[in-house]
Order: C-alpha cells, then structure tokens, then sequence
C-alpha cells in the first residue's frame, strides 16, 4: 500500500512545523526573510514537481491521480504566494498613505 504524496506532503509540513516552535521557544526565531525566502522555495519545489509529474504521466509512467494531485498542490501553492503578495502590496499602500 503506497502513502499519497499529500499525506506525506502534511508530515512534513507538521515537522517543519513542530521545529519552528521549537526554535522560537529556544530564542531563535526565524526573520522574516528567512521565512519568505523558505517559502518561496517549497513554491518554486512545488511547481517543479507538477512538473516532474506532468512529464511521467504523459509518458505513462505516473498514475493519473498522482499528476493531478501534485498540479493541484502547485497551483494552490501558487494562489497562496500570490495571495501573500498581494497582501504586503496593500500594507506597503497603506503605510505609504500615512500622514507623516
């Protein structure tokens, strides 16, 4: 019985999770560009294994189910990244709107 990649996907993600909380009990938090430039780089490693997935399944090397699951978790990864963004755009407005 083989383990869906999105369970795997979530056992990570909680064990990153887990280690993070981890390193702010003991002081050492992450910046905030840490975090950003992490993030940006599990986007960047989601949409290469859509990718990568795309590529077997065309060459029926993949199952179906496998190739959409990995498109879905790239294109909601990318949803979120643009949703982040789009939220600091509207901070940064905001500030920039303050009376000085």
């Amino acid at each position: 019985m083989a383990i869906p990649a999105a369970s795997l996907s979530a056992a990570a993600a909680y064990a990153q999770a887990a280690k993070a909380k981890i390193a702010v009990a003991e002081g050492g938090a992450p910046g905030f560009e840490a975090v950003l430039s992490d993030t940006l780089g599990k986007a960047a490693a989601a949409g290469q294994n859509a990718e990568t997935m795309a590529i077997k399944g065309l060459a029926k090397k993949a199952d179906l189910v496998d190739v959409v699951t990995a498109v879905s978790q790239a294109e909601l990864t990318m949803e979120t990244v643009v949703a982040v963004r789009d939220r600091m755009i509207s901070a940064y407005q905001d500030i920039m709107r303050m009376p000085i």
